[in-house]
């Protein structure tokens, strides 16, 4: 290929990279939802009481929360090339772990050691994000790479409930343990901290992923995150206010992934197979409403240049629209009613993960993953206290009503926190 015809095509490997984020991100969440399906059976086979499956559907959260800030600041040191092969490599061996698992005990610690090792892998995508794509690129490829999160959902009923039916719980993670082992040396192969360094990368992309980069777009300096670099993380808030709606969002996400088979199940009998099914339609809507929701909020960028129109009125407006959707589901016993009051809740809540992703490379661009790190250790707080919390609640009464306007309140809690005190434009000046 001649210069010239060089310069008419350039490269896009940077999407490339996307793609294997999303790869990578379908295999996790495939990996870490799979225990709602199994539970039934593994509840029968372990004699597990209502309490210990709470617990063991929290227990994920309680190791992401250890190393999801730890692994932040891994990545923005040592980069998100060998931090993400790493958490992949673990996280397989803590999923043939599960599949092994006799009691309560090693099934409990085989969920904290999946979290325990899943912890790094936001941070990474973030750190990767903003080392191999432009500001005004960088909601619509998080977008890109995080609609792995409702994707892997919806197809992850349907293809866990039938291995499940073909090769029983066992041999089910046992499957999902290999998955996530073949991506590792696919990812070593392909991907460059600096896409400088990649073969595949040409000037012209090199300039488009540094197109609109100032000082203040810096990709991290390699070193540990400073006294200041604390002080922002801590006292910022507009990042503050970012991880209290991100914990509502994991609170939100982790609610439906955990309880919702359950519920389904109890509420209107469903059976294992159609519960697989029922639960497709949510997550597929989450995944248009992401994907849209990312290139909109990139879009008012460019034209506006304001971050609290494009990315702090998008996350307001998705949790109360979450807020108001939810509250319904509690009172009917209509299946219809119920599956598109929580199609709309789900679709809605999850809209805007990308926006949070963004805020946290907007304001801190240097530290990004180490802030993500931070906002993400919010959401794996998350990942323990809703089914735990949910499993108490619902064995009060037996019912889910209580926990659905638990789940709306929440909500309202953190529109009101986005509108009083995330104002990323003033807060990313002060940082920088």
């Amino acid at each position: 290929m001649t210069k010239e015809s060089a310069a008419l095509s350039p490269t896009r490997f940077r999407w490339v990279v996307v793609l294997l984020l999303f790869s990578i991100t379908v295999i996790n969440y495939i990996d870490r939802s799979a225990i709602a399906f199994a539970m039934p059976a593994v509840e029968r086979e372990l004699g597990l009481t209502p309490e210990q499956v709470g617990l063991v559907l929290g227990a994920f959260g309680l190791g992401y929360a250890v190393t999801t800030l730890l692994g932040g600041m891994a990545v923005d040191r040592f980069g998100p090339r060998a931090v993400l092969a790493t958490t992949a490599a673990f996280w397989a061996l803590s999923i043939g772990i599960t599949g092994a698992a006799t009691g309560f005990l090693l099934l409990y610690l085989a969920r904290t050691l999946l979290g325990l090792a899943e912890g790094p892998s936001f941070p990474a995508m973030n750190g990767a994000v903003g080392r191999w794509l432009s500001p005004h690129e960088q909601a619509g490829a998080l977008a890109g790479a995080l609609v792995a999160v409702p994707v892997a959902l919806a197809v992850g009923g349907p293809l866990t409930t039938q291995l499940l039916a073909a090769f029983g719980w066992r041999g089910l993670f046992y499957i999902l343990a290999a998955l996530s082992l073949l991506w590792v040396p696919v990812w070593l192969v392909l991907f460059r901290n600096d896409p400088a360094r990649s073969r595949h990368v040409d000037r012209s992309e090199l300039a488009a992923i540094h197109q609109g980069r100032t000082s203040a777009w810096a990709v991290p300096d390699g070193r540990w995150p400073s006294r200041q670099d604390w002080r922002i993380l801590l006292t910022n808030p507009t990042l503050l206010s970012n991880s209290w709606a991100f914990f509502v969002f994991g609170y939100f996400l982790f609610f439906f992934m955990g309880w919702l088979p359950s519920y389904l199940k109890d509420d209107y009998g469903l059976d294992l197979q159609a519960v697989g099914y029922f639960s497709v339609l949510p997550w597929a809507a989450a995944a248009v409403t992401l994907l849209l929701a990312g290139r909109l909020s990139d879009r008012l960028l460019q034209r506006t240049g304001r971050l609290r129109l494009s990315r702090t009125y998008p996350i307001a407006a998705s949790q109360f629209i979450a807020a108001l959707a939810v509250l319904p589901v509690g009172f009917t016993s209509d299946l219809n009613t119920a599956i598109v009051c929580i199609t709309i809740a789900v679709a809605a809540s999850m809209a805007a993960n990308a926006a949070y992703f963004a805020v946290t490379l907007d304001v801190l661009p240097r530290k990004a993953a180490t802030a993500l790190g931070f906002m993400d250790a919010c959401f794996a707080i998350a990942g323990f206290v809703s089914p735990a919390v949910t499993g108490w609640v619902y064995g009060l009464r037996g019912s889910f009503l209580d926990a659905f306007l638990l789940l709306s309140a929440v909500a309202l809690s953190s529109v009101v926190s986005l509108l009083l005190f995330h104002h990323p434009d003033r807060d990313r000046a002060e940082a920088v």
